[in-house]
């Protein structure tokens, strides 16, 4: 028999699932609708996004899924399979860039449909990240779990500069291998005269580390008992 916690947990998990899937599906129905009115591909590019978006959240569930001891062997390999996606939920965010005006869609359209993917982007980001820092804080304890969450922040404003401006993937890991490295290696030995880089990486992280905070920050309220104000 589960326990009253445990149901409240599987309960709330359930319930975040459903939002999370309402929030795809939306996505989905507004780029099919447009490919329909328009017999243009112009966003179906956002559904692939949206799914390595869904590749590290889904990585946090499988570890929430197994007993604790499980968790501890796989915590290592799996986390670091998580943190090679986890940049391209936030990534989704700077498809605003594609918003313009085009023929044939009211620019009103385009907007809601990519911040809608921007938005579900960012939200199977922090919740990977919840869990992730949850686990990590089960095996190593509250300040490297924070080290952890402030690392994998950062390294996803990096991940950002490295998909938008220098067109990299995840898989590029493994099938180009050398390049990346390079790239990567040429910016953190010259990091002055790359200041674009940094910039980024900088302004990025420190956005996303404040949205991480305000998220935890508002669950926290939801716990909190409501008293009247005197």
């Amino acid at each position: 028999m589960l326990s009253s916690a445990a149901h409240t947990l599987l309960r709330q998990r359930f319930n975040l699932l459903v939002l999370l899937g309402a929030s795809l599906t939306l996505c989905t129905v507004l780029v099919v609708f447009r490919v329909f009115l328009t017999y243009q591909i112009t966003f179906v590019f956002l559904l692939w996004n949206l799914f390595l978006a869904v590749v590290p959240f889904g990585l946090s569930l499988m570890l929430g899924m197994v007993s604790a001891s499980a968790r501890q062997r796989l915590l290592v390999p799996v986390g670091a399979v998580w943190l090679l996606f986890f940049p391209n939920a936030p990534y989704i965010l700077t498809d605003l860039f594609h918003l313009h005006p085009r023929p044939g869609m009211p620019y009103w359209y385009d907007l809601a449909l990519l911040l809608t993917a921007a938005w579900t982007g960012l939200m199977l980001a922090y919740a990977s990240l919840l869990d992730m820092q949850r686990y990590v804080h089960e095996r190593l304890g509250s300040a490297l779990s924070w080290a952890f969450t402030v690392l994998a922040l950062g390294l996803s404003g990096f991940g950002v500069y490295l998909g938008r401006y220098l067109r990299w993937n995840s898989w590029d890991i493994v099938t180009n291998p050398l390049g990346l490295a390079y790239d990567i290696l040429d910016r953190v030995l010259n990091p002055f005269s790359h200041p674009r880089t940094w910039g980024v990486t900088l302004l990025f992280g420190v956005f996303l580390l404040l949205g991480y905070l305000t998220v935890r920050q508002l669950g926290r309220l939801t716990q909190s008992p409501i008293e009247p104000l005197r």
